[in-house]
């Protein structure tokens, strides 16, 4: 689980653990908290390990200083968690979710603590020592994004995820507005990135029509899932703030674009991907449409888009460094990755290269 890495010192200003029991047994869940652990991880959100009555549970709740949007993309994570319950697709079992702040100050939640290792941070032994361990995993990460496309969101209870219109129509109009909206900050210039024009062109002219809206995760790749520790299979995705409802294709074309393997353009996947035996892009869509969700059709306009968004969103560091509001050295390295992603992007529209050829 990605999380702040708060320390033990600040967790109790963090985690009322007495308010927290008193809620809990409120909602029939026990309450009696044992040992508590902070878990490291990213910078987003607080991610606490827990005893509850005797098993292990994790609590996910903002960081420090929460954003304005900060509750109610936790309620959102509260509601898709609840949502895929009984579903195939492979994430922590939501325990509990507190969508009233006067508990602990903010919206959070409770979820099982999930049995697997996070490829982007280490690799379990037994994917270290075979290869076809991490290539039959690799393999069941795409399958588990096409469980997650063809849940129906209706019957999730997600519909409201849903905006009104169309999805990919405004893709790209949002992303270029987007990128433009960096000049307010006063020394940055958006005009960083290759081939943005081209590749925006290119997605307009050749987007496809929009299909049956389905479930998806919004930030898809190899850091977002927790691996079984033996078997070659997903134990669960994970970081569920992204997720919507629109095309569930762009999850796929987000793998891809992400992937490990030549033309590699960010270090996703860590000591997993490292240990090399990936398998292909080409092996990657088969086996997405090998597990019975929708057909992934029209995989090169989905990875182009992939990496024109994410490059994008990348490149607000770079900006936000500009004006000291980000460290200069993770501006110029999310920089790196972004003039990557938008050079895939581009030998795409270029029709230079292909992901069935890689």
């Amino acid at each position: 689980m990605s999380g702040s890495g708060v320390d033990r010192e600040s967790l109790g200003e963090l985690v009322d653990l007495e308010a927290l029991s008193s809620w809990l047994r409120v909602q029939g869940h026990g309450g009696k908290i044992g040992e508590v652990e902070p878990l490291a991880g990213g910078t987003q959100n607080v991610v606490v390990r827990m005893e509850l009555d005797g098993r292990q549970v994790v609590l996910r709740r903002p960081p420090p200083h929460p954003r304005p949007s900060s509750n109610r993309t936790m309620a959102r994570e509260i509601a898709v968690l609840r949502g895929l319950a009984g579903t195939d697709v492979p994430h922590p079992g939501l325990i509990a979710g507190c969508e009233d702040p006067d508990v602990l100050g903010v919206v959070f939640y409770l979820m099982e603590a999930v049995d697997g290792f996070n490829p982007g941070e280490t690799i379990a032994p037994a994917h270290a020592a075979d290869e076809s361990v991490r290539h039959g995993a690799a393999l069941a990460v795409a399958r588990a994004a096409a469980r997650l496309g063809a849940v129906d969101p209706i019957a999730a209870g997600l519909e409201s995820l849903r905006k009104p219109g169309s999805f990919l129509g405004r893709q790209v109009p949002q992303w270029t507005a987007h990128l433009e909206s960096y000049r307010e900050f006063p020394d940055f210039e958006p005009g960083g990135l290759p081939d943005v024009a081209l590749v925006a062109r290119w997605l307009e002219e050749n987007r496809p029509p929009d299909a049956a809206p389905g479930i998806m995760h919004g930030d898809f790749h190899l850091n977002n899932v927790l691996l079984d520790t033996v078997e070659p299979r997903v134990a669960a995705i994970i970081d569920w703030e992204m997720c919507t409802v629109g095309d569930p294709l762009l999850d796929l074309g987000w793998l891809l674009v992400t992937w490990s393997r030549e033309p590699a353009v960010m270090d996703v996947g860590g000591p997993f991907a490292r240990a090399g035996g990936l398998p292909t892009r080409a092996e990657l869509v088969e086996a997405y449409g090998s597990a019975g969700g929708r057909e992934p059709v029209n995989v090169d306009w989905y990875t182009a888009l992939a990496g024109f968004k994410l490059g994008i969103v990348l490149e607000g560091t770079k900006a936000r460094a500009s004006a000291g509001q980000a460290p200069v050295e993770t501006g110029e390295r999310l920089h790196a990755h972004a003039k990557g992603l938008l050079a895939v992007a581009g030998r795409i529209a270029r029709g230079e290269w292909s992901v069935l050829d890689s």
